[in-house]
């Protein structure tokens, strides 16, 4: 009985994967477009027009910043983290199992702090008043969104280790 149960949450963590890889490859797939977009303005202002775009080099560093964190929970989701194994890929059964779960324990508790310190980051930018240079977009809101991601990242991976979730494999979609 426990493995069908196993079985039906097995099921239900990879619909739900792909769910998330879905949505995420929509919106990074859009702020991908939106970056080429930039860049390709920016050159062609440059080199034909001896006017490269203004604010070219902001918009860049937020979308590459919105790329990161967006796919952030997907990435944790599929428990795409990089990793070196010499060792933990010879583990097999119980330990293995261990090693995912201490893992995934140590990646959530990361993560939270991560999150915990781009709050209190966004807050003293909040303070201050701080914005982008050129284009004066405030980065409060940014540092906020970033570490909220984060925030739910760390749950995503807090609740795959609780779940014991068997690893996610990054399929194509």
């Amino acid at each position: 009985m426990t493995d069908t149960r196993q079985t039906g949450a097995g099921r239900r963590a990879s619909a739900l994967r792909q769910t998330f890889r879905r949505i995420t490859a929509v919106l990074t797939g859009l702020l991908l477009l939106a970056l080429t977009g930039v860049t390709l303005v920016d050159v062609l202002g440059r080199y034909f027009f001896n006017s490269p775009l203004p604010g070219a080099s902001e918009m860049t560093e937020l979308l590459v910043m919105a790329i990161v964190f967006a796919g952030l929970p997907a990435i944790c989701l599929d428990d795409g983290h990089i990793t070196v194994d010499l060792f933990t890929s010879r583990l097999k059964g119980p330990l293995a199992e261990v090693q995912t779960f201490m893992a995934r324990i140590i990646v959530a508790v990361v993560l939270a702090v991560v999150a915990w310190q781009l709050w209190e980051h966004g807050i003293r930018l909040s303070a201050y008043g701080e914005t982008t240079v050129y284009l004066r977009v405030p980065l409060m809101p940014v540092a906020l969104a970033a570490s909220i991601l984060c925030a739910a990242s760390s749950i995503i991976v807090l609740g795959l280790a609780v779940m014991r979730l068997p690893k996610g494999k990054s399929e194509e979609i």
